[in-house]
């Protein structure tokens, strides 16, 4: 039974593997995306205020996938970003990434923030389904900068 539940300390290095496995796996360039993020590493402490949490999906004591929300970078604005949402091939399509999606706008909601943006690639045509199916709509441009200059679709949602 999978279970998801906030990012623990002791998560750090299974949780940037399994991204990691996944962005390879999505032959997701590695400069301009999250592959190049210095947090990845450190994703415990990068989730610590108030207004930012991340959260994984574990099987047992393995990390599965995971996803989280922060406010939107050099955006003024009451948006949050859902953030690095992925999740390892054996667990997409089994609904797993919806309840992730609920945890993070339930979350983002009692944060206080108004709208969820996020940033994809083109052909990541599956989660761009999901997203809509949770209530995102495409959007012409960039909100703030986050810093992933290879991520050329962008979503967003109203809470």
């Amino acid at each position: 039974m999978l279970q998801i539940r906030p990012v623990e300390l002791q998560d750090n290095s299974k949780l940037a593997e399994t991204i990691r496995t996944v962005l390879i796996e999505l032959g997701v360039p590695k400069v301009g995306t999250a592959y190049a993020d210095t947090s990845l590493d450190f994703m415990y402490e990068t989730y610590r205020a108030s207004n930012e949490s991340y959260f994984v999906i574990t099987d047992g004591n393995r990390i599965v996938g995971g996803a989280g929300i922060a406010p939107l970078a050099n955006y003024e604005g009451n948006t949050c970003e859902l953030q690095k949402m992925y999740l390892l091939a054996e667990v997409r399509g089994l609904g797993y990434g919806m309840q992730l999606i609920r945890t993070c706008l339930d979350f983002a909601l009692a944060a206080g923030f108004e709208d969820v943006y996020l940033e994809t690639m083109p052909y990541m045509k599956n989660a761009q389904r999901l997203y809509a199916k949770a209530g995102f709509e495409y959007i012409d441009a960039p909100l703030g900068n986050t810093g992933h200059s290879a991520c050329p679709i962008y979503m967003l949602r109203k809470l």
